[in-house]
């Protein structure tokens, strides 16, 4: 099996001589779902979209909830009339806008780095996420992906705010209530969204919850490695199935800690894990 991490249906011409390798593989795992079908018409191999997924376990904000000092968070690709909003926010109302003021690319050390994000994350009361490479179309095409930061908003009990992505998958991955507030890209009224939620606090509590429950039951990475070994056919391994139990325990805090108002059962919130974690194109 070959794991790919970002190829664009652009790319594929331009790669064709490159992808001639993955003719070696019995199937190719794509993070891109719109990809599939077009790749694997290209190499004549099994092609199938697995989800990006996040370490619910490190991002989740339970048992010890901490308070969430941060207003705002966008990290990485970002719109400037947004940004700007927020900035003006920052110096009228005190807002705590915590945003990149260098690159990616320039972490002193990557595990440090993700530590800190997650961190940061599960102390933000919003967080800013958008299809990725939503300020690139001349690279994406018309091609429209889920990007990493749905899941580490979700995982970290932050309530997202962003386009959301016209993608089927997204529909099925992030398919309960209010899973993010909808924001086009370059709007510039996140005033009032913020606004809209911040008079509502039940409402709050309810996305943050349930944003960390169905984190931890369907979108930890261990669901994904399950849903290769499924694939090829071989049964869990121990760590698998310890990994899970740990999730679920997990779960069963938050529910614990804040009841049960969505009217949802934790079995109902498990039910999701293990169905349909990969798409074959096609």
């Amino acid at each position: 099996m070959c794991l790919l991490d970002e190829i664009w249906i652009k790319d594929i011409v331009k790669h064709r001589h490159f992808l001639r390798i993955l003719h070696k593989f019995d199937v190719v795992l794509l993070f891109y779902s719109q990809t599939v079908k077009p790749l694997g018409e290209r190499i004549g191999r099994r092609c199938l979209f697995l989800p990006p997924s996040v370490d619910a376990i490190s991002f989740c904000p339970y048992p010890d909830p901490p308070k969430r000092v941060v207003d705002v968070c966008s990290i990485g690709r970002r719109s400037e009339i947004t940004h700007q909003r927020l900035l003006r926010m920052v110096r009228e109302r005190r807002l705590f806008y915590l945003h990149d003021s260098i690159g990616g690319h320039q972490a002193i050390d990557l595990k440090e780095h993700r530590a800190l994000l997650a961190n940061v994350a599960k102390r933000s009361r919003y967080f800013i996420v958008n299809p990725a490479l939503i300020d690139e179309p001349t690279k994406r095409g018309n091609q429209i992906e889920i990007g990493s930061r749905f899941f580490e908003g979700a995982a970290s009990g932050a309530i997202m705010i962003g386009e959301r992505p016209n993608n089927e998958e997204f529909a099925r991955l992030f398919d309960w209530p209010d899973a993010m507030t909808p924001l086009p890209y370059d709007s510039c009224d996140i005033d009032m969204v913020i606004a809209d939620l911040d008079g509502d606090p039940e409402r709050q509590d309810r996305i943050r919850r349930t944003n960390v429950l169905q984190a931890l039951m369907r979108h930890d990475w261990v669901y994904r490695w399950e849903a290769i070994l499924k694939i090829a056919g071989l049964e869990p391994m121990r760590g698998v199935l310890e990994r899970k139990e740990r999730l679920t325990k997990l779960a069963e805090v938050v529910l614990q800690n804040e009841g049960d108002t969505d009217g949802q059962s934790h079995e109902s919130l498990v039910f999701p894990v293990t169905t349909a974690c990969v798409r074959l194109g096609g």
